[in-house]
């Protein structure tokens, strides 16, 4: 975002690669978050903000390079800007030291086990709450989570420097494309040395929501994918699991079904999920790679299209390092590479292309559905007739009539 005037007078921005695509009114809201949508709709309904020179709507949707005229004012005096959470040496020093890679778009972290991703009840101390180490001038852009990890699970954790840079993370995470693969010990072997899980997760009752468990009727569809690395006897295993969906607890609950429990995960595996001896309580999961494509132009300089592979390994937790020595498992047995297929990720325009097809074959068989209603071919015999109901203004319908014919409407 660049500006040309001060902010008394009528003022000027370009858009920035970053913002390229988004809403106005979006545009607003990251770019001068003190200016509400209402005044924002104001200025577009009596043309005051206006896109290179013509007048522009809330939901208009803006290209790099463009100019905004802005008038002054606008400020909301409501809104409260943002205060800066106070961080100390010693947290600025944390933040610093999670950090295991940095691009132009992101910062991605190696999160310590016992760690929160995000504050909640009585939860104080978390990696958002130090995001600010990397924003130290008041004028910085705060970076932003892009997804989460457990508390007590370790491993790669994807920050985005810029609101842009999220939304397009975020994309790639809700679309799927996004490769996560996990390395955990878990109790006992599985019977089948590779699979894929399929069992739908649905909030435990009772449990105010911090539980989950399976739930075949009403769960939301959870996939996930494993492997067996090595074992130690029939005691415990090493496994790779890549979940294909994104639920809450989804590989905890999973490998629990499976009557496999990880290590250390007593809320779901309870007292059978720790091994005697001197092996850390602690739970034995851990995001061992991340596979992502970055923002950016795509081949042969498409805008809007895909950027660089981000591809981001994290180092063991102490304890989980000590148990794998301890159970005799060699660490170079596994590159933690992704189980499933590539995912091509599609441009715009290959969406809006693959979309009208859905919606001709649609159509097409609708239309198919409609003809053999009307004359019975697709079961050799005269079409039923149709029950009677009632008309959209709630009269009952006349009897009689052609087989197969509905409830003539009025002219108008």
């Amino acid at each position: 975002m660049v500006t040309s005037k001060s902010s008394d007078q009528v003022r000027q921005f370009t858009v920035g690669e970053d913002d390229d695509g988004i809403r106005l009114d979006r545009w607003f809201k990251r770019n001068l978050p003190q200016v509400g949508f209402n005044t924002v709709s104001r200025w577009a309904r009596t043309g005051q903000v206006r896109v290179d020179g013509a007048r522009a709507k809330p939901d208009d949707r803006l290209t790099a390079g463009q100019v905004l005229r802005v008038p002054p004012g606008g400020e909301d005096t409501g809104r409260k800007p943002r205060e800066k959470r106070p961080l100390s040496a010693a947290d600025i020093e944390q933040a610093k030291a999670m950090v295991i890679r940095e691009t132009k778009t992101a910062i991605v972290l190696n999160k310590p086990p016992g760690l929160a991703t995000q504050g909640g009840s009585k939860t104080t101390r978390h990696v958002d709450g130090l995001l600010d180490a990397f924003a130290p001038e008041d004028d910085d852009i705060r970076p932003r989570l892009v997804h989460r990890l457990d508390k007590d699970t370790s491993g790669v954790l994807l920050i985005a420097r810029t609101p842009g840079a999220a939304a397009s993370y975020s994309k790639r995470f809700s679309g799927r494309s996004a490769k996560k693969v996990y390395w955990a010990l878990v109790v006992g072997v599985p019977e089948l040395k590779e699979g894929e899980i399929d069992a739908p997760l649905a909030k435990q009752p009772g449990t105010g929501g911090e539980k989950m468990h399976v739930d075949e009727e009403n769960g939301q569809p959870a996939k996930t994918r494993y492997r067996v690395v090595e074992k130690a006897g029939n005691k415990a295993c090493w496994v790779e699991l890549e979940p294909l969906t994104g639920r809450t607890h989804q590989l905890r609950v999973h490998m629990a079904a499976m009557g496999h429990p990880i290590v250390g995960d007593g809320k779901y595996g309870g007292q059978d999920a720790f091994l005697t001896g001197s092996v850390s309580r602690k739970m034995h999961l851990h995001a061992r790679r991340l596979i992502i494509s970055e923002p950016g132009q795509g081949s042969g300089g498409q805008k809007g299209g895909r950027g660089g592979k981000l591809d981001v390994t994290a180092d063991l937790p102490e304890h989980f390092a000590a148990t794998m020595e301890q159970l005799g498992f060699d660490i170079a047995l596994s590159d933690a590479a992704p189980l499933r297929e590539d995912i091509t990720e599609r441009t715009p325009a290959e969406k809006k292309q693959a979309a009208k097809a859905h919606a001709k074959q649609y159509r097409k068989s609708q239309r198919g559905e409609r003809r053999a209603r009307r004359t019975g071919k697709d079961t050799g015999k005269a079409a039923p007739q149709r029950k009677l109901g009632k008309k959209s203004g709630g009269r009952p319908a006349k009897a009689g009539g052609k087989p197969g014919a509905g409830p003539k409407g009025r002219k108008r």
